[in-house]
């Protein structure tokens, strides 16, 4: 019989790092008020994590819903500039309330505010992986959320399932755990579909087949779509995650014991390094290569770096040393990299030997479009089957 996934895999090591995410749902009442007992025992919780000696990170959402009922507003602030200010009125209230809560147990905490330009460059990267470093040397709990008050659109996160994914990554966590409004993941929409099945555990999440729908609550943003797309960056980084409901933080320490709450996904067994999980996650392409099929199975299945000679055709704007996509004929995405060159030089030089590229260019370039060292192979493809494409249906 095979063993339990739960009990097998969940034995908590004696330190280990552990990200929370918590949702607008989960955090207020229907009246868009904080709900001071969910708070309060998520509290409770993550100081008895700390206890135990484990490193624990909370990514808290509500800034904007307490902001809200702050001013009086009976709706969420569709603009951004309007976001922007009712963060700013929610955060610092937010904070007060979860620093008075994780005082009585003397519990120091720490406000870390994100914008997605802060992992896109590598500098500021390192910078927020050492901060958080020194931080739990410090035996704080951070509390991070997005800095609202001034992300522009192109470098907001989105949703704060992604930005719980992407600092679980930064830190190389072991656990990241998702405190939504329903229990468990399901086969649809449990609150629009009553035939909905629960689901307890993802091996692979290639293998789900469900109806995740788009909605999220009145006042969050994020529905399952966004907790999928959290659990893809989240496994492929060696991390293992789970979905469970925000009304018990404690089900965290049940799950760390190896009960089946909720619904776990499992971590992929041979995970990024940090540069790389850095460049299949922190950054945010700005173009993409299409490779002939000689060099989408060199790449995609052999792991070798990139030559100008195998790009049949290139899309967008990008600089060197910029993240692009790289594609089979077909445009299914088998990596992804650093460019060394410009998408002018590429134009010149697709196709063409590396040998050429010095007298094409005018100047010694490198001999490679992208080098291994600097490529992310997509998980989704390896293994499979990469065929060429018809000359007319070729991209241009």
């Amino acid at each position: 019989m095979t063993a339990s996934p739960f009990l097998a895999k969940s034995k908590p090591a004696k330190s280990q790092t552990i990200v929370v995410k918590i949702g607008t749902s989960s955090l207020t009442r229907s009246d868009n008020q904080l709900a001071l007992s969910v708070l309060a025992r998520l509290v409770e919780t993550l100081s008895q994590l700390r206890q135990q000696g484990h490193r624990v990170i909370l990514v808290s959402s509500g800034a904007v819903g307490v902001g809200c009922a702050r001013l009086g507003l009976r709706e969420r602030p569709k603009a951004i500039e309007q976001k922007q200010a009712v963060a700013a009125v929610g955060q610092g209230r937010l904070m007060r309330v979860y620093d008075d809560l994780f005082t009585v147990l003397d519990q120091p905490i720490a406000q870390v505010l994100l914008t997605r330009g802060d992992l896109m460059q590598r500098s500021r990267y390192v910078n927020s992986y050492r901060t958080f470093q020194q931080l739990f040397q410090l035996n704080v709990i951070p509390i991070v959320n997005e800095n609202d008050t001034v992300a522009v659109e192109e470098l907001k996160f989105g949703d704060n399932d992604t930005l719980s994914a992407l600092v679980a990554s930064l830190v190389g966590a072991d656990w990241l755990f998702l405190l939504t409004d329903v229990d468990r993941l399901y086969s649809a929409d449990p609150r629009a579909n009553p035939d909905a099945t629960p689901i307890t555990w993802v091996q692979d999440l290639e293998d789900l087949n469900i109806d995740v729908g788009d909605r999220g609550s009145a006042w969050g943003t994020g529905g399952m779509i966004t907790k999928l797309e959290a659990a893809r960056i989240a496994t492929s980084s060696g991390i293992r995650m789970a979905i469970t409901n925000g009304q018990s933080p404690d089900n965290i320490l049940k799950i760390l014991a190896g009960e089946p709450l909720g619904t776990q996904f499992a971590p992929q067994p041979k995970p990024n390094n940090a540069r790389k999980r850095w460049i299949a996650n922190g950054l945010q392409p700005t173009g993409r290569l299409y490779l002939d099929p000689g060099a989408a199975r060199a790449v995609g299945q052999g792991g070798k770096s990139l030559l100008s000679a195998g790009i049949v055709a290139i899309e967008g704007d990008f600089q060197a040393q910029d993240a692009v996509v790289l594609c089979d004929r077909n445009g299914q995405e088998i990596a992804r990299g650093l460019v060394n060159y410009n998408h002018h030089e590429l134009q010149q030089i697709r196709g063409r030997r590396s040998s050429e590229i010095s007298m094409i260019l005018g100047y010694d370039g490198a001999d490679t479009v992208v080098h291994r060292d600097n490529l992310v192979l997509n998980p989704d493809t390896l293994g499979s089957e990469i065929k060429p494409m018809a000359a007319d249906e070729q991209p241009h």
